[in-house]
């Protein structure tokens, strides 16, 4: 008998350890996609299981045996019908995505948090940039949830931070980051089409992780992508048409010795090919060097 037709059977299911083990299955039946947050059922399960219990995330062994009231059962139960039946990404049932130690609110207004320039950011972007506190203006371009441009915020402590997107409606969820992370006085929120604007303003360093699927890769993305909104992902027929955009502009817009970085998905060998005189930095991050490229202002002229 399937597992997700008989969720009504749950009953047999006492303790932390049952459900973890039945959620398991039900997700790797449902043949469900990861990768807006989680990368397997298991780590999917015991984060909505914790959080549902309003348990620490970092903490399951202790509570394993602990059997669950009628009512964390039926709360528990609503939220895997949810991932199950509707195919919602996690993020979106949470309402809470991570990059790194950051902790940010989403909704369906805006793309699930999930940029490897999260991890350059980290190391504050050296040794690209020789002097963090010297960096007074950051981008971020395409903000979304804000995400990026707070991570930036935290590692230049000196920088204001512009924040753009062309969704009102991320605007606010951004807003609400922003407000969380009490960073209003240094993080300004945009909405505009990419540069437009921006007339006059210039950076010591944009960043961006701009929309770059492309058209034949959002016809194939799974049920859980198509939550997301399409503004956010597809970029025209081959990814690129934000990429070029902000290739076409960024130069007006950086400081001398100001950097861009941004980020490609899957496009670097299309993107070479587009740009065959441009001399792209490959920056390394967790899933190697081949997804976020560099530019100096000097190599944009």
């Amino acid at each position: 008998m399937s597992l997700l037709h008989h969720w009504h059977n749950t009953s047999e299911l006492h303790t932390l350890r049952d459900w973890l083990r039945y959620s398991v299955s039900a997700f790797n039946e449902a043949q469900l996609t990861f990768g807006h947050g989680s990368a397997n059922a298991y780590d999917e399960a015991v984060y909505l299981i914790l959080h549902t219990l309003h348990l620490p995330l970092d903490t399951l062994t202790p509570f394993l045996d602990a059997r669950l009231t009628l009512r964390e059962k039926n709360v528990l139960l609503e939220m895997l019908k949810k991932r199950v039946d509707k195919k919602i990404p996690a993020a979106y049932l949470t309402h809470e995505a991570w990059l790194g130690d950051f902790n940010f609110y989403v909704d369906e207004r805006v793309i699930i948090p999930r940029s490897y320039i999260a991890e350059l950011l980290r190391e504050r972007l050296q040794p690209w940039v020789e002097e963090p506190e010297s960096v007074h203006n950051v981008l971020d371009m395409c903000t979304g949830s804000g995400c990026l441009a707070i991570v930036a915020a935290h590692a230049f402590a000196s920088a204001q931070v512009d924040a753009v997107d062309l969704s009102a409606e991320a605007l606010q969820v951004a807003q609400r980051n922003v407000s969380e992370y009490h960073l209003a006085q240094r993080v300004t929120l945009i909405q505009s089409d990419l540069f437009t604007q921006l007339q006059g303003k210039k950076y010591d360093v944009i960043i961006s992780n701009p929309p770059y699927v492309d058209a034949e890769s959002v016809t194939a993305l799974p049920a859980e992508y198509l939550h997301e909104p399409a503004l956010a992902l597809g970029s025209g027929d081959d990814g690129l048409d934000a990429t070029r955009a902000i290739l076409q502009h960024a130069a007006a817009h950086l400081q001398p010795r100001g950097i861009l970085i941004v980020e490609i998905g899957h496009n670097k060998n299309a993107l070479e090919a587009a740009y065959p005189d441009l001399p792209f930095t490959w920056l390394e991050v967790s899933a190697g060097d081949e997804f976020v490229f560099m530019l100096r202002r000097e190599d944009l002229k």
